[in-house]
């Protein structure tokens, strides 16, 4: 069996190399597009509802 002789001991890291600033970059990047395209969904589906009733 494994030898579990530590396991009292919690250790977190951060792994090496995160680059934070273009995490935040890509996740702005992305509710921006989350945005645009709720917004064109909306906008298609009000056209719908006026030129095809």
């Amino acid at each position: 069996m494994a030898d579990h002789s530590d396991h009292g001991e919690v250790t977190y890291t951060i792994a090496d190399g995160n680059d934070y600033p273009a995490h935040e970059q890509t996740y702005e990047g992305f509710i921006r597009m989350v945005k645009i395209g709720t917004s064109a969904v909306a906008f298609v589906l009000i056209m719908m509802a006026i030129f095809l009733t």
